[in-house]
């Protein structure tokens, strides 16, 4: 199997979150602690930005976003409500207790659609006027988009392959995020995503 990232592993210093022009990552669906559950995400130049350590495994009630220094963004946490199971994010040092509440919330929806499923995200939930976010999936594959309530992209999630078109594996995505967008944000809804379907 090809390296998850050709570059050298290095640390980025820190930086604000929103893109100025579109930009893509390489998530590892894995984590860099030994034994733990989670996920490493690389920038364009193979450098550590994002990463989730879950180092109780049994446990994937509440996972954590973090840079790539170790500090958190998100708190990520599984709730219920009647028959309805659904992910929150919260943004740290925030507790989900906190009177400001989630920033995001996402759920799968059960609608019969064509060959994939359909996930509603609420995002803003802390104002009076939300917006929402939709995540389709495509059945049978690997890949995911995320879209505003216009239609329009604002991140894409695919298998990653290596320059003469191999993939990488299973565990290898290529993220592309477009401009203007909260990258930490988009990585949240991205964890929450991959908590409901049981990637990490």
């Amino acid at each position: 199997m090809g390296r998850v990232h050709p570059q050298a592993l290095q640390l980025l210093s820190p930086n604000c979150s929103f893109t100025s022009k579109q930009e893509t990552f390489t998530l590892w669906m894995k984590s860099l602690v030994l034994n733990g559950k989670g996920c490493t995400v690389f920038d364009s130049n193979g450098q550590i930005v994002y990463r989730v350590d879950n180092y109780n495994c049994k446990d994937k009630h509440e996972v954590h976003l973090m840079d790539q220094e170790g500090n958190g963004l998100f708190t990520i946490t599984r709730k219920q409500y009647k028959l309805s199971r659904f992910w929150e994010g919260y943004r740290s040092p925030a507790t989900r207790n906190d009177h400001k509440g989630p920033c995001f919330r996402v759920c799968k929806t059960y609608k019969i659609s064509r060959g994939g499923s359909t996930y509603e995200v609420q995002i803003g939930l802390d104002k009076n006027q939300p917006c929402n976010l939709k995540i389709e999936s495509i059945t049978g594959k690997s890949a995911c988009k995320i879209v505003d309530e216009f239609g329009v992209i604002v991140a894409e999630l695919k298998r990653k392959k290596s320059p003469c078109g191999v993939d990488l594996g299973e565990d290898v995505f290529t993220m592309v995020v477009e401009a203007n967008v909260d990258i930490s944000l988009i990585m949240g809804i991205v964890v929450a995503y991959s908590l409901i379907n049981c990637k990490m």
